[in-house]
């Protein structure tokens, strides 16, 4: 298998059927060889139904957290490259062909991607925008990281390098930590996305996640035997 693309899903039933549409008219036309793992967190709506309607495999876990369900998903994984969306048609799944071709031509371990570059009216709110940047400069200053947008949960890298990455959370702050270890231990990149307005419900609570993504980066990179 070449590519795994991961998608974490809770009460997406407005939405994953495009996201699923999306990325299979993409890939079926770039000649990789794919699967495409939806992690559901105890959705209550037809979220998995539908999903399974369109061919992906469906994966349960009961336990909720962002950071937990992607653990979950890399698990299952069987490609040799990992993709990843959110559920919500905000990421640009036509994208994923060229993101994994650049991985392979550049030979880089890990891509991540800036929505700012490409950010549609209405696609973010000013106090998220803020948030954002806060997190994205506190990243950078405590771990000499050069990232635009440390928040992204678009990301294609090499299944092989989590066996390196010393990754921690379950929660939000998976995002991150990813890119915090990617760039520290791998060969890594950030490109440019079109970011689109959300479809569906937002998940997001912006004071308790932002504050806990802070607080995780520098618990983090003050914890013993970490270095900057």
């Amino acid at each position: 298998m070449d590519l795994s693309v991961l998608i974490p899903t809770m009460n997406e039933e407005a939405s994953i059927g495009s996201v699923l549409d999306d990325a299979r008219s993409a890939l079926d036309g770039a000649g990789i060889a794919y699967e495409i793992l939806v992690v559901d967190t105890d959705s209550k709506d037809r979220t998995r139904e539908i999903a399974i309607e369109r061919g992906a495999k469906v994966i349960d876990e009961p336990r909720r957290g962002y950071g937990r369900a992607y653990r979950t998903g890399f698990a299952a994984a069987t490609g040799d490259v990992i993709a990843t969306l959110d559920a919500d048609c905000t990421y640009p799944a036509e994208d994923i062909p060229s993101l994994y071709q650049q991985l392979l031509d550049e030979d880089l371990d890990f891509i991540t991607t800036n929505r700012f570059a490409r950010l549609e009216e209405g696609a973010m709110s000013t106090k998220h925008r803020f948030g954002n940047w806060a997190l994205t400069f506190s990243t950078n200053l405590l771990f000499r990281v050069r990232i635009k947008d440390s928040q992204s949960g678009m990301w294609v890298f090499r299944r092989s390098i989590l066996d390196v990455l010393s990754l921690t959370s379950d929660g939000m702050p998976m995002s991150e930590e990813i890119k915090i270890e990617a760039f520290r231990r791998s060969k890594a990149t950030e490109v440019p996305i079109t970011y689109r307005r959300r479809v569906g419900e937002v998940k997001l609570s912006s004071w308790k996640d932002g504050r806990e993504n802070l607080l995780f980066i520098w618990r983090k990179r003050f914890s013993r035997g970490t270095r900057p």
